[in-house]
Protein backbone atom coordinates (compact mmCIF):
# COMPACT_ATOMS: atom_id res chain seq x y z
CA UNK A 1 0.00 0.00 0.00
CA UNK A 2 1.25 3.45 -0.84
CA UNK A 3 2.13 5.74 2.05
CA UNK A 4 2.33 9.50 2.10
CA UNK A 5 4.56 12.04 3.79
CA UNK A 6 3.17 15.45 4.69
CA UNK A 7 5.63 18.33 4.73
CA UNK A 8 5.60 21.44 6.88
CA UNK A 9 4.16 23.43 3.99
CA UNK A 10 1.21 21.06 3.59
CA UNK A 11 2.51 19.33 0.48
CA UNK A 12 2.00 15.58 0.30
CA UNK A 13 4.63 13.36 -1.27
CA UNK A 14 3.80 9.70 -1.99
CA UNK A 15 6.22 7.03 -0.82
CA UNK A 16 6.27 4.02 -3.11
CA UNK A 17 8.00 0.79 -2.14
CA UNK A 18 9.69 2.59 0.71
CA UNK A 19 11.20 5.28 -1.51
CA UNK A 20 10.24 8.87 -2.19
CA UNK A 21 8.68 9.51 -5.57
CA UNK A 22 10.01 12.62 -7.26
CA UNK A 23 7.37 15.39 -6.99
CA UNK A 24 5.58 15.98 -10.27
CA UNK A 25 6.70 19.61 -10.54
CA UNK A 26 10.34 18.49 -10.41
CA UNK A 27 9.62 15.83 -13.01
CA UNK A 28 8.11 18.53 -15.24
CA UNK A 29 11.25 20.61 -14.88
CA UNK A 30 13.49 17.67 -15.74
CA UNK A 31 11.47 16.78 -18.82
CA UNK A 32 11.54 20.41 -19.94
CA UNK A 33 15.30 20.56 -19.49
CA UNK A 34 15.74 17.30 -21.40
CA UNK A 35 13.79 18.64 -24.37
CA UNK A 36 15.70 21.93 -24.20
CA UNK A 37 19.04 20.13 -24.02
CA UNK A 38 18.59 19.21 -27.68
CA UNK A 39 19.35 22.87 -28.46
CA UNK A 40 22.73 22.41 -26.81
CA UNK A 41 23.29 19.18 -28.72
CA UNK A 42 22.54 20.87 -32.04
CA UNK A 43 24.75 23.82 -31.09
CA UNK A 44 27.64 21.49 -30.24
CA UNK A 45 27.39 19.72 -33.60
CA UNK A 46 27.36 23.03 -35.49
CA UNK A 47 30.20 24.49 -33.44
CA UNK A 48 32.62 21.57 -33.57
CA UNK A 49 31.84 20.18 -37.03
CA UNK A 50 31.57 21.86 -40.40
CA UNK A 51 28.25 21.11 -42.09
CA UNK A 52 27.09 22.34 -45.46
CA UNK A 53 24.35 24.95 -45.40
CA UNK A 54 22.23 22.63 -47.54
CA UNK A 55 22.43 19.90 -44.89
CA UNK A 56 21.60 22.38 -42.12
CA UNK A 57 18.63 23.67 -44.13
CA UNK A 58 17.40 20.10 -44.65
CA UNK A 59 17.39 19.52 -40.89
CA UNK A 60 15.37 22.72 -40.48
CA UNK A 61 12.82 21.46 -43.00
CA UNK A 62 12.58 18.16 -41.12
CA UNK A 63 12.17 19.97 -37.79
CA UNK A 64 9.47 22.20 -39.29
CA UNK A 65 7.46 19.15 -40.30
CA UNK A 66 7.80 17.64 -36.83
CA UNK A 67 6.56 20.80 -35.09
CA UNK A 68 3.60 21.17 -37.47
CA UNK A 69 2.57 17.60 -36.67
CA UNK A 70 2.60 18.13 -32.91
CA UNK A 71 0.59 21.33 -33.04
CA UNK A 72 -1.93 19.70 -35.39
CA UNK A 73 -2.39 16.31 -33.73
CA UNK A 74 -1.68 17.08 -30.08
CA UNK A 75 -2.20 20.73 -29.22
CA UNK A 76 -5.11 21.67 -31.46
CA UNK A 77 -6.94 18.38 -30.88
CA UNK A 78 -6.60 18.76 -27.12
CA UNK A 79 -7.62 22.41 -27.26
CA UNK A 80 -10.75 21.60 -29.25
CA UNK A 81 -11.62 18.61 -27.03
CA UNK A 82 -11.49 20.63 -23.80
CA UNK A 83 -12.74 24.03 -24.90
CA UNK A 84 -14.51 23.78 -28.22
CA UNK A 85 -14.10 25.89 -31.32
CA UNK A 86 -14.40 29.39 -29.82
CA UNK A 87 -11.64 29.08 -27.21
CA UNK A 88 -9.45 27.17 -29.65
CA UNK A 89 -9.74 29.65 -32.51
CA UNK A 90 -9.29 32.72 -30.29
CA UNK A 91 -6.25 31.20 -28.58
CA UNK A 92 -4.74 30.03 -31.87
CA UNK A 93 -4.99 33.43 -33.54
CA UNK A 94 -3.94 35.19 -30.33
CA UNK A 95 -0.80 33.05 -29.98
CA UNK A 96 0.19 33.72 -33.57
CA UNK A 97 -0.44 37.46 -33.18
CA UNK A 98 1.55 37.65 -29.93
CA UNK A 99 4.52 35.82 -31.42
CA UNK A 100 4.43 37.92 -34.58
CA UNK A 101 4.44 41.16 -32.60
CA UNK A 102 7.32 40.05 -30.37
CA UNK A 103 9.23 38.72 -33.37
CA UNK A 104 8.77 42.00 -35.25
CA UNK A 105 10.10 43.99 -32.29
CA UNK A 106 13.13 41.71 -31.97
CA UNK A 107 13.75 41.88 -35.72
CA UNK A 108 14.22 45.63 -35.44
CA UNK A 109 16.91 44.99 -32.82
CA UNK A 110 18.96 42.62 -35.00
CA UNK A 111 17.36 39.21 -34.34
CA UNK A 112 15.53 38.85 -37.66
CA UNK A 113 17.82 36.11 -38.95
CA UNK A 114 18.49 34.35 -35.64
CA UNK A 115 17.82 30.90 -37.12
CA UNK A 116 19.78 31.45 -40.32
CA UNK A 117 22.87 29.29 -40.83
CA UNK A 118 24.60 31.53 -43.37
CA UNK A 119 25.94 35.05 -43.09
CA UNK A 120 22.56 36.74 -42.49
CA UNK A 121 23.01 37.21 -38.73
CA UNK A 122 24.65 40.57 -37.92
CA UNK A 123 27.73 40.74 -35.76
CA UNK A 124 27.79 42.95 -32.67
CA UNK A 125 29.93 45.43 -34.62
CA UNK A 126 27.34 45.60 -37.40
CA UNK A 127 24.36 45.95 -35.09
CA UNK A 128 24.98 46.86 -31.46
CA UNK A 129 22.70 44.89 -29.17
CA UNK A 130 21.96 42.21 -31.76
CA UNK A 131 23.58 39.55 -29.58
CA UNK A 132 21.10 40.17 -26.77
CA UNK A 133 18.21 40.38 -29.23
CA UNK A 134 19.18 37.03 -30.79
CA UNK A 135 19.38 35.44 -27.33
CA UNK A 136 15.95 36.81 -26.37
CA UNK A 137 14.49 35.74 -29.70
CA UNK A 138 15.82 32.20 -29.29
CA UNK A 139 14.30 32.12 -25.82
CA UNK A 140 10.98 33.35 -27.23
CA UNK A 141 10.95 30.46 -29.68
CA UNK A 142 11.32 27.92 -26.86
CA UNK A 143 8.75 29.21 -24.37
CA UNK A 144 5.59 27.66 -25.93
CA UNK A 145 7.26 24.26 -26.19
CA UNK A 146 8.36 24.18 -22.54
CA UNK A 147 4.98 25.35 -21.24
CA UNK A 148 3.06 22.61 -23.01
CA UNK A 149 5.33 19.92 -21.56
CA UNK A 150 4.38 20.99 -18.03
CA UNK A 151 0.77 21.65 -19.01
CA UNK A 152 0.44 18.10 -20.32
CA UNK A 153 1.32 16.68 -16.90
CA UNK A 154 -1.64 18.30 -15.14
CA UNK A 155 -4.14 15.75 -13.92
CA UNK A 156 -2.48 12.39 -14.24
CA UNK A 157 1.04 13.56 -13.44
CA UNK A 158 2.48 11.57 -16.35
CA UNK A 159 4.42 13.27 -19.10
CA UNK A 160 3.20 13.15 -22.69
CA UNK A 161 6.22 11.42 -24.19
CA UNK A 162 5.22 12.18 -27.77
CA UNK A 163 5.45 15.91 -27.02
CA UNK A 164 8.82 15.56 -25.29
CA UNK A 165 10.31 13.47 -28.10
CA UNK A 166 8.93 15.70 -30.85
CA UNK A 167 10.15 18.89 -29.13
CA UNK A 168 13.55 17.28 -28.55
CA UNK A 169 13.88 16.28 -32.21
CA UNK A 170 12.76 19.69 -33.46
CA UNK A 171 15.16 21.52 -31.13
CA UNK A 172 18.23 19.84 -32.62
CA UNK A 173 17.93 21.56 -36.03
CA UNK A 174 17.02 24.85 -34.35
CA UNK A 175 20.21 24.85 -32.30
CA UNK A 176 22.18 23.57 -35.29
CA UNK A 177 21.11 26.23 -37.77
CA UNK A 178 21.18 29.18 -35.39
CA UNK A 179 24.64 28.26 -34.08
CA UNK A 180 25.98 27.97 -37.63
CA UNK A 181 24.79 31.53 -38.20
CA UNK A 182 26.32 32.68 -34.92
CA UNK A 183 29.68 31.28 -36.00
CA UNK A 184 29.44 33.14 -39.30
CA UNK A 185 28.75 36.33 -37.32
CA UNK A 186 31.92 35.64 -35.26
CA UNK A 187 30.09 35.07 -31.98
CA UNK A 188 32.31 33.56 -29.30
CA UNK A 189 31.92 30.02 -27.98
CA UNK A 190 31.08 31.51 -24.60
CA UNK A 191 28.22 33.47 -26.12
CA UNK A 192 26.93 30.51 -28.14
CA UNK A 193 26.90 27.95 -25.34
CA UNK A 194 25.86 30.56 -22.79
CA UNK A 195 22.74 31.29 -24.85
CA UNK A 196 21.75 27.67 -25.36
CA UNK A 197 22.71 26.61 -21.85
CA UNK A 198 20.61 29.41 -20.40
CA UNK A 199 17.67 28.55 -22.64
CA UNK A 200 17.92 24.90 -21.59
CA UNK A 201 17.56 25.95 -17.96
CA UNK A 202 14.66 28.25 -18.80
CA UNK A 203 12.93 25.38 -20.64
CA UNK A 204 12.93 23.49 -17.35
CA UNK A 205 11.52 26.50 -15.51
CA UNK A 206 8.87 26.96 -18.21
CA UNK A 207 7.72 23.37 -17.81
CA UNK A 208 7.49 23.83 -14.04
CA UNK A 209 5.40 26.97 -14.53
CA UNK A 210 3.20 25.15 -17.04
CA UNK A 211 2.47 22.50 -14.43
CA UNK A 212 2.27 24.51 -11.20
CA UNK A 213 0.72 27.80 -12.26
CA UNK A 214 -2.02 26.37 -14.47
CA UNK A 215 -3.33 23.48 -12.37
CA UNK A 216 -6.50 25.22 -11.20
CA UNK A 217 -7.56 27.06 -14.34
CA UNK A 218 -10.77 26.16 -16.14
CA UNK A 219 -10.97 23.71 -19.08
CA UNK A 220 -11.66 26.64 -21.41
CA UNK A 221 -8.47 28.34 -20.20
CA UNK A 222 -6.48 25.13 -20.72
CA UNK A 223 -7.93 24.92 -24.21
CA UNK A 224 -6.94 28.50 -24.95
CA UNK A 225 -3.41 27.99 -23.61
CA UNK A 226 -2.88 24.90 -25.79
CA UNK A 227 -4.20 26.83 -28.77
CA UNK A 228 -2.01 29.86 -27.97
CA UNK A 229 1.04 27.60 -27.90
CA UNK A 230 -0.02 26.03 -31.20
CA UNK A 231 -0.51 29.41 -32.86
CA UNK A 232 2.83 30.71 -31.60
CA UNK A 233 4.62 27.55 -32.78
CA UNK A 234 3.09 27.69 -36.25
CA UNK A 235 3.96 31.37 -36.61
CA UNK A 236 7.51 30.62 -35.47
CA UNK A 237 7.89 27.75 -37.95
CA UNK A 238 6.63 29.81 -40.89
CA UNK A 239 8.52 32.98 -39.98
CA UNK A 240 11.88 31.61 -38.91
CA UNK A 241 12.39 27.94 -39.88
CA UNK A 242 10.81 27.41 -43.29
CA UNK A 243 12.57 30.43 -44.90
CA UNK A 244 15.95 28.99 -43.88
CA UNK A 245 14.95 25.54 -45.13
CA UNK A 246 13.67 26.75 -48.50
CA UNK A 247 16.60 29.07 -49.23
CA UNK A 248 18.99 26.13 -49.51
CA UNK A 249 16.90 23.01 -50.18
CA UNK A 250 14.47 24.66 -52.64
CA UNK A 251 12.37 22.01 -54.39
CA UNK A 252 13.21 19.36 -51.79
CA UNK A 253 11.88 21.42 -48.85
CA UNK A 254 8.38 20.02 -49.15
CA UNK A 255 9.50 16.41 -49.27
CA UNK A 256 11.82 16.74 -46.28
CA UNK A 257 9.16 18.63 -44.29
CA UNK A 258 6.59 15.95 -45.08
CA UNK A 259 9.07 13.33 -43.83
CA UNK A 260 9.39 15.24 -40.57
CA UNK A 261 5.61 15.57 -40.34
CA UNK A 262 5.21 11.81 -40.81
CA UNK A 263 7.83 11.16 -38.13
CA UNK A 264 5.97 13.41 -35.70
CA UNK A 265 2.64 11.81 -36.60
CA UNK A 266 4.00 8.33 -35.94
CA UNK A 267 5.40 9.46 -32.57
CA UNK A 268 2.04 10.91 -31.48
CA UNK A 269 0.37 7.58 -32.30
CA UNK A 270 2.92 5.31 -30.65
CA UNK A 271 3.53 7.02 -27.29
Amino acid sequence: MDEFLQGDDGTITPIIAGRFMIPVWIQAGLWGRLAGAALLAGAAVAHFFDMSQRMVAATMAFGSGILISILAFDLMNEAYRTGGFDATSIGFLGGAAAFTLADWILATQGAKHRKRSGDRQPSEEEHTGSGLAIAIGSLLDSIPESLIIGLGMIGGGAVNMSIVVVVFLSNIPEGLSSTAGMKEAHRSAGYIFGVWGGITLVCGVGAVIGYTALQHVSPNAISAINAIAAGALLAMVVDTMIPEAFEKTHEFTGLVSVSGFLCGFMLTKNF
